[in-house]
């Protein structure tokens, strides 16, 4: 079974300590949608976060 995961979309959005719970919330809500949240801090600005959207 080979499972390809596609990049939908990709922004730098400014960083705050609650982030997580919207990319917590979406991933449980739209998975049987088959989409993927993901959240990481910018390597060059540790100010802005980069959220990530995927087609799983």
């Amino acid at each position: 079974m080979e499972s390809k995961i596609e990049v939908l979309s990709t922004v730098k959005v400014e960083y705050t300590s609650d982030l997580y719970k919207v990319v917590d919330a979406l991933n449980r809500t739209l998975k049987r949608e088959n989409l993927m949240f993901g959240l990481a801090l910018d390597q060059q600005d540790k100010s802005k976060a980069v959220f990530t959207i995927y087609r799983t």
